[in-house]
Parts: C-alpha cells; structure tokens; sequence
C-alpha cells in the first residue's frame, strides 16, 4: 500500500512538472493563447446555439424542457471538458507509437501514463468547461432546483465520476492505440461523439442505444442517469432506481478496466519497428 502511494505521488508530480513546463511554454504568447481559449469556448456553444433554435419551434424535446436539455448539455460539457484537459493528450499516442516517440518516455524514470497525459498540455481546452460551466449554471438557475444536501452531493459525484468515465475512456482508447496505431477515431467517437449523445434526452433514443450506454460503455452514469434524481424525473428507460446514484461504481469499473487495459498496452509495445 505505502508502495502504492509513493508511486502515485511520483507519477502526480511528474504530471504537474511537465502540465506546467507546457503552460508556461503557452502563456509565453499570450495573444495566441487567449484567441485560441476564447475560439474554442465560442465553437463549444454553436452546438447549444442549436439546442436552442429546435426550442423556437417546440416546448419540449422528448418530453424534457430547454432548461433540463441545457442541464444535460452543460454536464455534459463539463465532464468532458475537464477530462480533455486533464489526459485529452493521450489522443495522439498513435502518432507517438508510429514515430517510435513512447521509447524516450518508457526509460524516464516517470510514470508513462503521467508523461502522456501531460504532454503538450494544453491550457486554452479549459474555453470548453467555462462555456459549459455557463451554460449549466443558466439551466440551474432556470431550474430553481430545490437544493437539499442528497441533491448536493449528487451534483458533486456527477462532476467528478463523469469526469473519471470521460477521462477512462480516453485512457482506454489510447491503450488500444498500441495494438491499432490509426485508432483515434474510435477512441473520438467515444469520447467526443459520446458527449454530444450525452447533450440530447435519453428518451429521443433507440432503446437499444440507451442500453449500451448503461451496459456497454456506461456514459449513461455521466448524467442521464443522476439528472433522473437532480430534476426529479420520471424513470422512462425501466431501470432500477438505485442506477440514478451508480455513477461511483460505474466510475470505478471504468477506471479499474482503463488500467487493465493501459497495463496491458505497455506490455505488447515492441517500438517502432523502423
């Protein structure tokens, strides 16, 4: 246990080092730094501008008002945002296998999952968790939610796990990279393409979708499934009630196979080969 412990010590403050070699090497051109921050925040809010303009033409979508839609988007957003900024990096390790790059992080004396993810940190993704910040904090305030301290604390948990679900899954698809070197897509799809579903109603879905993203990968557990609780919903998708507070466990099963996964990427990697 006490092992464990200095690892992951050693492993975080590798991360701060060089999360804080790349901000300062970014903050060094401040101009390009700010346009890029705001760019992408402005980007990030064309697909709410969306959202909105179905609204001009119907009072519900799916049964669920604009201000619960916003609530689904700005968790959404959140979790990924924060999830991006903190291991998004780890969606070019296909490029690093091809060129043969993993071999000077694997003889640093370093966790490589912390030099991966902390590499070319990007400081101008947080524009994406301030415009979704935003947006939630609008929806809520629409909302008038009767904030008790269960509702609190599940407010809470849906931040963090969320961001855990998102951040494993960027682990777990990078770790596939080391077997199919061309395979960001995939892991976008997931992760990228997996907050966007997450922005709509689960109700305006296939059945059969929902379920794979409860039994499957469970991107339901980010929000879908703790909005239920916090807007106090009616449970359409015929699940037990106690999912709407699984978002920890689902976190940890996440987590738990990200770093099978990731364990067992490292292992099969024989460099590049050239």
């Amino acid at each position: 246990m006490a092992e464990a412990l200095v690892r992951a010590r050693s492993a975080l403050r590798a991360y701060l080092l060089i999360a804080g070699m790349w901000l300062r090497a970014s903050l060094a051109y401040r101009a390009s730094f700010w346009m890029t921050t705001v760019g992408n925040a402005v980007t990030s809010a064309l697909d709410f501008v969306v959202i909105a303009f179905m609204f001009l033409h119907a009072k519900a979508l799916g049964g669920w008002t604009l201000p619960q839609v916003a609530f689904l988007y700005g968790t959404s957003g959140l979790t990924l945002g924060l999830a991006d900024l903190l291991v998004g990096s780890l969606d070019q390790l296909g490029r690093r296998v091809r060129d043969g790059s993993v071999d000077t992080v694997l003889v640093r004396p370093a966790a490589a999952l912390a030099q991966l993810s902390a590499d070319r940190f990007a400081l101008r993704r947080v524009g994406r968790v301030t415009q979704s910040a935003l947006i939630l904090a609008w929806s809520l305030d629409r909302l008038r939610l009767d904030w008790t301290p269960g509702r609190l604390l599940v407010m809470v948990v849906l931040v963090v796990c969320g961001t855990v679900i998102f951040g494993s899954v960027f682990v777990a698809g990078a770790a596939f990279q080391f077997f199919a070197t061309d395979a960001a897509e995939v892991q976008n799809s997931l992760t990228y393409g997996g907050a966007t579903m997450l922005q709509y109603p689960p109700t305006v879905y296939a059945r059969d979708l929902v379920r794979g993203a409860v039994y499957g990968v469970p991107l339901a557990f980010v929000n879908w499934l703790p909005a239920m609780y916090l807007l106090d919903r009616p449970d359409t998708l015929g699940l037990p009630g106690w999912y709407r507070f699984a978002s920890p466990l689902a976190a940890l099963v996440c987590a738990t196979a990200a770093a099978l996964a990731w364990r067992a990427g490292i292992r099969s990697y024989r460099s590049t080969g050239s």
